[in-house]
C-alpha cells in the first residue's frame, strides 16, 4: 500500500472530526487563464475575467459568511494548467472544490438561443450530448493522457473508496449549490448533469464545476458582466454551500454503530460495556 493510498484513507476517517473542529476549507478554482481565454461574450467579454471576478467575490462571502478558509486556484490573469489547478487543490486538503466557468454555444443561432446554469460533477462518461459537448470545450487545454495509474489491486480498491465517497459528496453539493443558482437568479435551469471533467479529477473533496451562464447569450453575457448580478450569483452559490455543510455536520454528528468482531472458534467474544 503506498503512502498516497494511506494518507486518502487519513482523510476520509479524519474529515468528520476535522470539520467539527475548524472552519471548513474551500477551494475555487477560477477557469481558464493567461492564454486561455475561455469563452467570449458580447464586445471584450471573456470567460476568464468574468470567472475570476465572480472567484474573488465568492471568497469573499464564503469567509464573512460561512467562515471558511477559502484559497483561489489563481489570483490573477495567469495561465494555470489543470493538472496543477488539482493539484493545488489537493495541497489545501479542501473539504469542497469549486470549479466556476461559464458556458458559449458555436453558431450564431444557438448563441442568440440557448441561456441558463447548468451544474457539473464528475463521471467517467457525460450524462448527454450536450454534457459531453461542454466537458470537452473546458478539456480543451489538458493533457492529452493522464499519469499511469498503480497496478496494485488494494491500492486501486482503496483508491475506489475514496472517489466514492467523494463522488456522493459531489452529487448532493451540486443539486444544493444549483438549486439556490436557479432560484435567486430566475436564469433558465439547464440542470445537474455529470461528465469527465479533468478539473474534477483527482480532487480529492466533494467537487462541482458551474456553468454560471451562457456567456455567448446577449443578454445574459452582459448579465454576467454586471457587479450586481455577480453578487446575486456568489450569494447563490453560498447558500448552497452552507446547506450542503448543514447537511454534512448533521452527518457527522449521528453516532457510529459498534459492529461486533466476528466470532472465531474457540475464542470468547467479549461481552458489550454496561452503559
Amino acid at each position: 500500500m503506498t503512502l498516497r493510498t494511506l494518507c486518502f484513507l487519513s482523510l476520509l476517517l479524519l474529515a468528520p472530526s476535522a470539520r467539527a473542529e475548524r472552519g471548513p476549507r474551500i477551494v475555487i478554482d477560477a477557469g481558464h487563464g493567461g492564454s486561455q481565454e475561455g469563452a467570449k461574450g458580447p464586445g471584450s467579454l471573456l470567460e476568464k475575467e468574468v470567472v475570476l471576478q465572480l472567484a474573488r467575490r465568492l471568497r469573499d462571502k464564503l469567509e464573512g459568511e460561512a467562515g471558511a478558509l477559502v484559497f483561489l486556484t489563481r489570483e490573477k490573469d495567469g495561465t494555470l494548467p489543470l493538472p496543477t489547478r488539482v493539484e493545488l487543490a489537493n495541497g489545501k486538503r479542501p473539504d469542497i472544490f469549486l470549479s466556476i466557468h461559464a458556458n458559449s454555444m458555436p453558431t450564431k443561432k444557438l448563441r442568440d438561443r440557448i441561456e441558463g446554469i447548468e451544474t457539473y460533477f464528475l463521471s467517467a462518461t457525460a450524462s448527454g450530448a450536450a454534457a459531453r459537448a461542454t466537458a470537452a470545450r473546458e478539456n480543451a487545454d489538458a493533457p492529452a493522457a493522464q499519469a499511469a495509474q498503480g497496478d496494485s489491486t488494494l491500492e486501486l480498491i482503496l483508491n475506489d473508496l475514496v472517489r466514492m465517497e467523494a463522488h456522493a459528496g459531489s452529487s448532493r453539493l451540486a443539486y444544493f449549490v444549483h438549486q439556490q443558482l436557479v432560484s435567486a437568479t430566475g436564469a433558465t435551469d439547464r440542470g445537474v448533469h455529470q461528465a469527465p471533467f479533468f478539473v474534477l479529477t483527482g480532487v480529492e473533496a466533494p467537487a462541482i464545476l458551474i456553468e454560471v451562464g451562457y456567456i455567448s447569450h446577449p443578454q445574459e453575457g452582459n448579465r454576467l458582466a454586471k457587479p450586481e448580478y455577480q453578487e446575486t450569483l456568489v450569494v447563490a452559490i453560498t447558500e448552497g454551500v452552507k446547506a450542503f455543510l448543514g447537511e454534512q455536520r448533521k452527518q457527522d454528528a449521528k453516532p457510529s454503530v459498534a459492529v461486533p468482531a466476528p466470532a472465531v472458534e474457540g475464542v470468547p467474544v467479549a461481552a458489550p460495556a454496561s452503559p
